[in-house]
């Protein structure tokens, strides 16, 4: 089934909680595992699938399975297997965002190395998912603090991994403790013979379905990877943008909102850029390639969807800003550089917690993906002076001059100052707005948790005033997020920016004190994950203390990639 054929999310009978989150995280298109995998699961049916690592199977099981959920049973009923405590968590994480709008929705990560006290208290309580590795299942199973007869699925990824790590007899023991009569799901990207008889001995009649992953890039494609850490990321790529010698780029992000939010940035910091998104018409899309096409822009922010089928020869550059959901979307974006003979460089921007996800692109693509540094401040003051020396001769070439020559032969005679000293006080005011040296900034520190499991920096030495935000966990929102937009909407220093509790659905951010009106009013209108930020003084709590100096006050990085005329 090519991509063209898949169905949408909306024509696979999902329940209209889930279908709704779907559509707020901008998933625009099922993958082909998710598009196979959802109508038998739906259907209650058993269901064998080979696929690799990420593919999106998580959502392949997933979406169906929340969908057919008993709520009002708080007892667990769908079990899913993962070999790591990593997966774990990662599973859990993803089902808990599916299920934001499922009330009262319960889903419990077990594995080894957490509190067992912690563990038995949630399951006490009730929860309707159980995420676990096999040996910390069994040890429940022991103890009898976890039973398994309300179970009405069970899901067992990466059973190739539960075998090579010796869980597979685990596996088949903790099945056996499932009722008979339920639906059980099997993963795995490759089929050994162990996990093809363990699919035997305990599938019914299951659907079978097979992934093959494209295996191959051009050759002409130089992949990178940045740790996202410290710096914002859009920080990070106005350096890239600066220093890298780009003829046209195109870079990738998850969701329709966010080509909208990184193209105004982008083009707000004198970047030649437009979005491409499935929610434009087709004659303005058309426009917008046409226009890339022919040179007179520069970058192009996309989702994956808007970007098949696009076909610019001169993109020298891919930017992955968003990981992708799958290897095949990686494959197919990076795609997008090194053809016709040409050289292409792709930059992928990655958390440290997706290693897994660089592992299974490095398998499938039989190519590394090298780690990249980011530009110095020396690199970009380079770059910004041979820039603006291009400039002055491209002007001193193109435009009559006489008229200035007299008035600065004039201006010596009259104050017998240097010519030399005349020209760096033009070049000066030339470059005032935008300057050829990047101001001296220490980079963001890391988020730090805090007791209450939020997210916090470290800050300024001077009064400061506790802020709320109307934007939390259940977007998405990340503290980086929140820096980058304090930092670019209201002109705030990064390094001024203090401690950020990020709960629910919102956020307590530590800020100077008594900021000026016009400040607040731009950062309320702001947005951050497709919400609006809405800053107020948080008056239920006292103000934060004061906290120790970490550094200058941060500058910004404004110069083009190519000035727009």
């Amino acid at each position: 089934m090519t991509d063209s054929q898949l169905p949408g999310f909306d024509q696979l009978n999902l329940a209209p909680a889930v279908l709704k989150v779907i559509k707020e995280v901008g998933y625009e298109a099922p993958s082909a595992i998710q598009a196979q995998s959802i109508p038998p699961l739906l259907e209650g049916r058993d269901l064998l699938g080979q696929a690799q690592t990420g593919t999106g199977k998580t959502a392949a099981f997933a979406l169906p399975l929340l969908s057919r959920l008993e709520l009002k049973k708080r007892a667990p009923q769908i079990l899913i297997l993962t070999p790591t405590r990593e997966l774990a968590l990662q599973v859990s994480e993803a089902v808990q965002t599916y299920a934001r709008h499922l009330k009262g929705f319960s889903v419990l990560p077990i594995y080894g190395g957490q509190s067992m006290s912690q563990q038995l208290r949630q399951l006490q309580r009730g929860v309707h998912v159980v995420v676990g590795t096999p040996g910390r299942i069994q040890d429940h199973l022991r103890r009898g603090t976890l039973k398994l007869d309300k179970i009405r699925t069970v899901v067992v990824d990466e059973a190739d991994e539960m075998l090579k790590m010796g869980f597979i007899d685990e596996v088949e023991q903790i099945l056996g403790h499932a009722p008979s009569e339920r639906q059980t799901a099997l993963f795995s990207a490759t089929m050994p013979h162990e996990v093809i008889g363990v699919a035997r001995r305990n599938l019914k009649d299951p659907i079978e379905i097979r992934i093959k992953a494209k295996t191959r890039t051009a050759e002409t494609i130089d992949q990178y990877v940045w740790q996202v850490k410290g710096m914002h990321k859009l920080d990070a790529l106005t350096r890239i943008l600066e220093v890298e010698e780009i003829e046209a780029m195109i870079i990738f992000v998850r969701t329709k909102v966010a080509t909208l939010e990184l193209g105004e940035k982008l083009e707000a910091r004198g970047f030649s850029c437009a979005p491409l998104n499935g929610d434009m018409t087709q004659v303005a899309r058309e426009k917008t390639v046409e226009r890339f096409r022919a040179g007179k822009l520069d970058i192009v922010v996309a989702t994956d969807v808007a970007a098949r089928g696009l076909d610019v020869q001169r993109i020298s550059h891919v930017v992955n800003y968003d990981i992708p959901n799958d290897i095949e979307a990686y494959i197919h974006r990076i795609g997008r550089t090194g053809r016709a003979g040409r050289t292409g460089k792709a930059i992928l921007f990655a958390a440290p917690r997706e290693r897994r996800m660089i592992s299974a692109i490095e398998r499938a693509t039989r190519q590394t993906i090298k780690p990249m540094g980011l530009p110095s401040r020396k690199q970009v003051t380079d770059r910004r002076v041979s820039l603006f020396k291009d400039q002055v001769t491209e002007a001193m070439e193109a435009q009559e001059l006489d008229f200035f020559e007299d008035l600065i032969d004039g201006y010596q005679n009259d104050t017998d100052i240097s010519f030399r000293r005349i020209a760096a006080t033009l070049a000066y005011l030339l470059q005032k707005d935008r300057p050829l040296q990047p101001a001296e900034r220490e980079e963001p520190q890391p988020a730090q948790r805090d007791n209450r499991g939020g997210n916090h920096q470290r800050a300024g030495d001077q009064p400061r005033q506790q802020y709320r935000v109307e934007v939390g966990r259940s977007h998405r929102v990340e503290p980086g997020n929140l820096v980058g937009a304090i930092s670019n909407e209201g002109g705030i220093p990064s390094s001024m920016i203090g401690k950020i509790t990020i709960m629910h659905d919102f956020s307590l951010i530590d800020l100077p004190r008594d900021m000026p009106e016009g400040v607040l009013g731009k950062l309320a209108k702001a947005q951050v994950c497709g919400q609006q930020l809405d800053i107020k003084v948080d008056r239920g709590r006292k103000p934060a203390p004061k906290r120790r100096s970490f550094g200058k006050p941060a500058g910004g990085f404004k110069r083009p990639v190519k000035r727009r005329r």
